[in-house]
């Protein structure tokens, strides 16, 4: 950093050089209004602002980092999988309906808008999956990170009566892409709703 800022995830500091400042940032970061936004909608994450010269590294739990460039475009990524963004990048949180509930995320989940670059965690490297209007795409909701383009999403059941039985392959819920854009997928899964259907 030359002067300029950082956002990250509270804590996710494990080394630095050159000068630096470390503050917490009240609701996200977002003022009083995202605060308000984030407890409505449960989609938390306590934020702090690096600001300095020098060079910071930040980690959590192991994680793979992978950087995602943004050039005043939107990125939607679960709150869990954000690390850090570019000081000048907004905040702010999405409706996502059943998809959240189905990952047991919420409702909700948080979105970055800009210009500059976002750090985004994975278990895992992150698999980065183009959707395109001949090509839509199905992803299980414990493998999903992010998306961002001019993408739609949809809940699809795999629920059957074989599903009841025992018969089913194991996937009772999974989340369908359609239009033109990325979407950000780690090779494990989290524990979901929809995996204990």
């Amino acid at each position: 950093m030359t002067g300029d800022a950082v956002k990250a995830k509270n804590g996710s500091m494990v080394a630095y050089d050159g000068q630096m400042a470390f503050k917490r940032l009240t609701g996200g970061g977002d003022g009083l209004r995202g605060m308000v936004t984030r407890r409505l909608t449960g989609e938390q994450m306590t934020v702090m602002e690096v600001r300095g010269q020098g060079t910071c590294w930040f980690a959590d739990r192991a994680s793979e980092i992978n950087l995602v460039e943004l050039r005043g475009d939107k990125l939607f990524v679960e709150s869990s999988n954000l690390l850090a963004t570019d000081g000048g990048l907004r905040t702010g949180t999405s409706f996502t309906g059943l998809r959240g509930a189905s990952q047991g995320n919420g409702l909700f989940t948080t979105t970055v808008e800009g210009h500059g670059q976002a750090a985004i965690m994975s278990d895992g490297p992150a698999v980065v999956l183009r959707v395109s209007p001949q090509y839509p795409l199905t992803v299980d909701p414990g493998a999903y990170i992010a998306h961002q383009g001019n993408v739609r999403q949809s809940f699809q059941s795999g629920v059957t009566f074989r599903t009841f039985l025992g018969e089913g392959g194991g996937e009772a819920f999974q989340i369908r892409f359609e239009g033109d854009g990325l979407v950000y997928v780690q090779p494990s899964e989290r524990n979901t709703i929809a995996g204990d259907v």
